[in-house]
C-alpha cells in the first residue's frame, strides 16, 4: 500500500484521523487543504470569496494530482475535490495501483456538533444544515464509487477510527 487517501464530507474527521493514521503507519500526512493555503497565502473563506469558487477549485485539482504522486502518505482531501472528473479518475488510477481510499462518514447530527455548521466553511455560509444535507446528497454517490472501504465516524474519537483502520488496513495488507 502506497497511499491512504480520506475522502468525506466536511466534518468527517479527515484531517484529525489522517493525521493519527499517518503516525500509526510510519506515513507522511498531507492536508489538501492546508496544502492550499499555504500556496494561495490566505484561508479558504477569503480565497471563495476573493477568486471564486472556480479559481479554488482549479488549485485544489493541482495540489491533489501533485500529491497523489508520492508514496507511503496519508492524504486528507476536501470535501468537494472529488467534484472534479479529472480528479476521480486520477484517484481510480491510484486506487488500481494500490492506494487505499477511504470514504469517512458522519451524520448531520455529529457534524453539527463537530463543526457547529458556523466556521470557516464557504460552502456552508447560508443555511448550514440544508447546505450540509445537500452537499452530502450530491456527493455521496462519488465518494461511494471512489472508496475502497468506508467507515463511520460518529460518536467516535479520532484516535479509535484510525486505530480501527490501521488494524483493518494491517491485516489485509498482511495477505498480499
Amino acid at each position: 500500500m502506497k497511499q491512504v487517501i480520506l475522502i468525506g464530507p466536511p466534518g468527517s474527521g479527515k484531517s484529525a484521523v489522517g493525521s493519527e493514521l499517518a503516525s500509526r503507519l510510519g506515513f507522511s500526512f498531507i492536508d489538501t487543504d492546508a496544502c492550499i493555503v499555504k500556496r494561495e497565502g490566505r484561508a479558504i473563506s477569503d480565497i471563495f470569496v476573493d477568486a471564486g469558487e472556480a479559481h479554488f477549485r482549479a488549485v485544489e485539482c493541482a495540489i491533489v494530482q501533485e500529491v497523489l504522486k508520492g508514496d507511503c502518505s496519508v492524504l486528507s482531501l476536501g470535501g468537494g475535490a472529488i467534484l472534479d472528473e479529472g480528479t476521480q479518475s486520477r484517484l481510480l488510477e491510484a486506487r488500481a495501483s494500490g492506494a487505499e481510499i477511504l470514504f469517512l462518514m458522519i451524520s448531520l447530527t455529529t457534524a453539527v456538533e463537530r463543526i457547529g455548521l458556523n466556521k470557516e466553511r464557504p460552502m456552508l455560509l447560508i443555511n448550514p444544515r440544508q447546505q450540509w444535507s445537500a452537499l452530502l446528497a450530491a456527493r455521496i454517490g462519488i465518494y461511494e464509487k471512489l472508496a475502497t472501504r468506508t467507515y463511520s465516524t460518529d460518536g467516535e474519537t479520532a484516535e479509535a477510527v484510525a486505530e480501527k483502520i490501521y488494524v483493518e488496513l494491517a491485516g489485509a495488507h498482511a495477505r498480499d
